[in-house]
């Protein structure tokens, strides 16, 4: 059985990054200082993750302010709205403020996309998209569409981006979907994210998806998330319990959260060996994904990398205990 790792958010920007960005803010350097800064870091998150062995490739999305200003900035019928809190975080973002029914702007995405994955290595690269219902549900909603409609029509949209990104050969999707476990949908809630990702698994065409939930016990919402058309179902183990998550997972891949942005105490390896081992054996999966059970963009860059050596540390122990 395949064990993946790799990224699952943003990386952190590393100081001098951050340092850049204030400058630029107060007129102390240029744009053109600080994206050579941007293009250098990106290197340096593709170099660490292909020296860990981590796969797809993410370039870290150090360029994206939060996981919705790409869509805020460029989808006719948005505007950037206030700082807001990011869940039970020290980190924020800005609030999406529609204000009617949305639509994309072809190519818009694709340009965001982090530089170094692009090009050449688009079809060892990962896009990390917001999933519609997160989308839907944290963003202002003045355009007079209902939570469910939103829902089903981001779906459809994000359906669109990722049909214009598989004609540039990415192959792997994974969609941000923390408010699927924190405010589980009912009812025709729920009925809109099955309809949502529909239009997404179309537009796939074969491409992996993923959805990746945390911040929450992804036990209460598990039976949506086993009937969602999707490759892969992340879960963050600082609050679920993986190996209860039987019902389902039969056959399908598991995304496991192992590293915890809330701290910068480093896993051991050997204890994530050991949950892979359990799960391999009660939920038999065609897969394991194992990453970040949240952006690592919670800690500085510092811990960050230290949190990602112990990715590769827990497959070889996977393997030298499959060997005994």
């Amino acid at each position: 059985m395949k064990i993946h790792a790799s990224l699952t958010g943003p990386f952190p920007r590393p100081e001098p990054l951050v340092a850049a960005t204030r400058d630029l803010d107060r007129g102390r350097t240029t744009q053109e200082s600080v994206d050579e800064l941007f293009a250098r870091t990106e290197n340096e998150v593709v170099a660490i993750e292909r020296r860990l062995g981590l796969e797809p490739l993410t370039g870290g999305y150090l360029r994206w302010a939060d996981v919705f200003r790409p869509f805020a900035e460029t989808w006719p019928g948005f505007t950037v709205g206030p700082v807001t809190r990011w869940f039970e975080t020290n980190t924020f973002y800005r609030q999406p403020i529609l204000h009617a029914p949305p639509e994309r702007t072809p190519g818009a995405l694709a340009s965001q996309l982090p530089v170094v994955p692009r090009t050449p290595d688009a079809g060892k690269a990962k896009v990390i998209l917001p999933g519609p219902y997160t989308f839907a549900g944290l963003l202002d909603n003045r355009s007079g569409e209902t939570l469910e409609a939103l829902t089903h029509r981001l779906g459809r949209l994000l359906g669109e981006e990722v049909k214009e990104l598989r004609t540039l050969g990415y192959a792997v999707f994974q969609f941000q979907e923390p408010l699927l476990v924190v405010k589980p949908p009912k009812g025709p809630r729920a009925e809109a994210v099955s309809a949502a990702y529909r239009a997404i698994a179309e537009a796939a065409n074969g491409a992996t998806t993923i959805v990746w939930t945390y911040f929450g016990d992804a036990a209460p919402a598990f039976p949506l998330l086993a009937k969602l058309p999707v490759g892969v179902i992340g879960v963050d183990l600082a609050e679920t319990d993986a190996t209860s998550l039987s019902d389902g997972i039969d056959r399908r891949a598991i995304g496991l959260g192992c590293l915890d942005p809330r701290t910068t105490l480093v896993e051991e390896a050997y204890d994530v060996a050991a949950i892979v081992r359990k799960v391999q054996e009660k939920l038999h999966p065609s897969a394991i994904w194992l990453g970040p059970g949240g952006p690592l963009d919670l800690l500085p860059w510092e811990p960050a990398v230290r949190k990602l050596h112990v990715l590769p540390a827990a497959i070889q122990a996977v393997n030298a205990g499959a060997d005994r």
